[in-house]
């Protein structure tokens, strides 16, 4: 026990002399992820970058396939490879330097400085452990404390999600979903991470317990003064959550913003797809837009902008280029080759 108790001290020592000095909670640097196998190249991230705030939280939206949970398993260095390799980029979370990170280091960096919550319960959690010890596990690798304390807050945090703590010895088999997903928040937040990863949380549940999940995480991430990075399909979650916008397009974020933003200044035209593709509330009898076509082979990726191919503002220029990066405010962007283009302008007035 001692001799744990040193290599805690000694590596959070070695943490603390690593860590710079930032307003950030998270900083990422043209991050790219590739799949490799002997068949083919997945180029599933294409060198994003994105700053979040501390205490705010990022909403990450976009079709299956866009590299969203990809890019935020990279924050935590928790790419599988084979065949995952980060390519290229800089990742710092809380200052630290992860890809720098031995991996003690980043035993004790997982947990403690950012967790996250998975998208499916039922496989992220073991299916033979008891749901307490599960809990524990993460404070005795953290805290210094004993096993019957660890329990303690255990049982504690299962209270703070809304479970009776009497259920500690219970297993997840024995779990609703619902109750399921709540014992995923209690492990990533037991021991106050700095920044929390939600992988779309409520995607599984029905809508009333979607409605309370989210108001769990709202005050839970308030109460530990956390940053959170939310995956979700759903815009209406974005609205209710988050404070600034990302979305994902076959790799790369095409639109960054605050919330009002990318909600009421959409820029990007796939972000435009994606709000036309809500059912109007105002007019129940419209019919839906969806975006036509479908998110090219990541391992077959065009030469120009992705989006192309199902963009109706598209012209032979952004077939042929890559787009770039346009800024229109300090804190809104996106890349699209065609914001320069005239014909475009004109043919987005007409629409809207």
């Amino acid at each position: 026990m001692f001799k744990k108790q040193q290599n805690r001290v000694r590596i959070a020592k070695a943490l603390e002399t690593k860590r710079t000095s930032t307003p950030y909670a998270v900083s990422v640097e043209d991050l790219t992820v590739h799949y490799v196998t002997s068949k083919e190249t997945v180029k599933a991230v294409n060198g994003i970058s994105f700053k979040l705030p501390k205490k705010r939280t990022l909403g990450i939206v976009g079709e299956t396939g866009a590299g969203k949970t990809t890019a935020m398993l990279s924050l935590m260095n928790m790419v599988p490879d084979p065949p995952g390799k980060i390519i290229s980029g800089n990742i710092q979370v809380g200052g630290l330097d992860i890809r720098g990170l031995s991996q003690s280091e980043l035993k004790r960096v997982r947990g403690k400085e950012i967790a996250m919550i998975f998208q499916d319960p039922m496989t992220s959690l073991n299916p033979v452990i008891t749901v307490g010890d599960q809990i524990a596990e993460s404070l005795l690798l953290h805290q210094d404390i004993s096993k019957q304390e660890a329990m303690e807050q255990a049982r504690g945090m299962l209270a703070k999600v809304g479970i009776d703590p009497d259920r500690a010895g219970e297993y997840p088999h024995q779990f609703s979903g619902g109750m399921r997903q709540r014992v995923g928040i209690a492990i990533a937040l037991a021991c106050k991470p700095s920044v929390l990863i939600a992988d779309e949380p409520t995607s599984a549940l029905d809508v009333t317990i979607q409605a309370q999940i989210l108001h769990l995480m709202r005050e839970l991430k308030e109460e530990n003064d956390s940053s959170m990075i939310l995956i979700t399909h759903d815009l209406g979650v974005v609205a209710e959550l988050c404070d600034d916008v990302a979305v994902m397009y076959a790799g790369n974020i095409v639109e960054y913003g605050t919330l009002e933003d990318v909600f009421n200044h959409t820029k990007h035209p796939y972000t435009e797809g994606l709000f036309n593709s809500l059912p109007n509330i105002h007019n129940r009898v419209s019919k839906l837009q969806p975006i036509p076509g479908l998110m090219p082979d990541p391992s077959k990726l065009p030469d120009g902008c992705a989006f192309a191919p199902r963009c109706p503002y598209a012209t032979e220029a952004c077939k042929a280029q890559a787009p770039y990066i346009k800024h229109f405010s300090e804190s809104h962007l996106a890349a699209c080759t065609a914001y320069h283009d005239e014909a475009f302008a004109i043919k987005r007035r007409e629409t809207e």
